[in-house]
């Protein structure tokens, strides 16, 4: 430990925090940096999401040009791994998708992406009847996929190789972290609880995983409907968006209809063998929460409420944290914002 170094904690050890953590070290090299929380890995939210990049209209920062900025920023993080030797021990592919719709035009578009993706285009006739009859509208995109089930090992084995610490405790209160010089907090659905938050609430997701190697291509429909292939041939079918709901256990009735709207979608889905059924709770806030508060004299930098598109734009709204941290270390506010 550098004794002259700043002293700084992460709270989360999500994709949110290990991202924001990853960053830090690369920006503040000589940082005392530790990462708190008491769930790690398969345990946390972050492990049951599907990954794909795809933001949706409840992802929202402050302002429009906010959003877009951290969706941007974003992309870029994850096309440089993507490049590199490491993708396949990160979890990041490269993949297209399809959305299709047999009701409304609209749900086939994306303004946050389609002029940063490589093709984002109107599907043609004949790609309509790819899953079956009744397609109206449809659009085909590239984009990647982050798999946390690789990405959270990946990125906290290399955050601890380079001198970073992690501690196994539930923080309830901030006033037990005056030794820090800046913390960041990443808990997620925690924070609620933590910063008395009540702008942020559980949206229950559900999902499947089945062996489907075969599969290469996402395929979106109406109704919350999603088949994503993955890195290891196993597909998440889903889903679920169910709002200031904190049931964490299987619902038989979800399950089947997943399976059902799926089925309908990819009718070979029937023979797949299913492996699990997932359940998370997903941290929705509007706005995103990235900004800097002192609390009894403790700078704090929060970073949460990232609902369904947390492992998508964890980069973007992490790099705008850990600037707002980079500033706060240089300030001499003690008092409350």
């Amino acid at each position: 430990m550098d004794k002259g170094a700043p002293n700084i904690a992460i709270l989360g050890a999500g994709v949110v925090g290990l991202t924001v953590a990853d960053i830090l070290q690369k920006d503040l090299g000589k940082a005392n940096i530790t990462i708190i929380a008491d769930k790690f890995k398969e345990d946390t939210t972050s492990a049951v999401a599907a990954g794909i990049f795809r933001p949706g209209t409840s992802f929202r920062g402050a302002t429009r040009e906010i959003t877009q900025k951290w969706i941007d920023d974003s992309w870029h993080y994850w096309q440089d791994i993507l490049k590199s030797p490491e993708s396949p021990n990160a979890g990041v592919m490269a993949f297209s998708s399809y959305i299709f719709s047999k009701d409304n035009y609209h749900v086939t578009r994306n303004p946050f992406i389609e002029n940063l993706v490589p093709i984002y285009r109107p599907v043609q006739e004949a790609e309509l009847k790819l899953c079956g009859p009744g397609w109206k509208y449809g659009s085909y995109f590239t984009t990647l996929k982050i798999g946390c089930e690789k990405y959270l090992p990946w990125v906290e084995r290399r955050f601890v190789d380079k001198g970073g610490r992690i501690v196994s405790d539930k923080v309830d209160s901030f006033t037990s972290l005056r030794q820090y010089d800046l913390v960041f907090n990443c808990t997620g659905l925690g924070a609620k609880y933590l910063c008395n938050d009540y702008d942020l609430v559980p949206l229950r997701g559900q999902v499947i995983k089945v062996k489907a190697p075969w599969l290469k291509t996402a395929f979106y429909g109406d109704y919350d409907t999603y088949i994503i292939p993955g890195l290891d041939g196993v597909a998440t079918l889903g889903g679920v968006r169910q709002y200031d709901s904190y049931n964490l256990q299987v619902c038989k009735h979800d399950a089947a209809a997943i399976l059902e709207r799926c089925c309908q979608m990819l009718p070979a889905l029937k023979k797949a063998e299913i492996i699990a059924h997932k359940v998370g709770l997903r941290p929705h806030r509007v706005p995103v929460r990235v900004e800097p508060e002192v609390i009894g004299g403790l700078k704090v930098v929060h970073c949460y409420g990232h609902g369904g598109y947390g492992v998508m734009c964890s980069p973007g709204t992490a790099l705008n944290a850990v600037k707002i941290g980079q500033d706060f270390l240089k300030s001499n506010i003690k008092n409350k914002l």
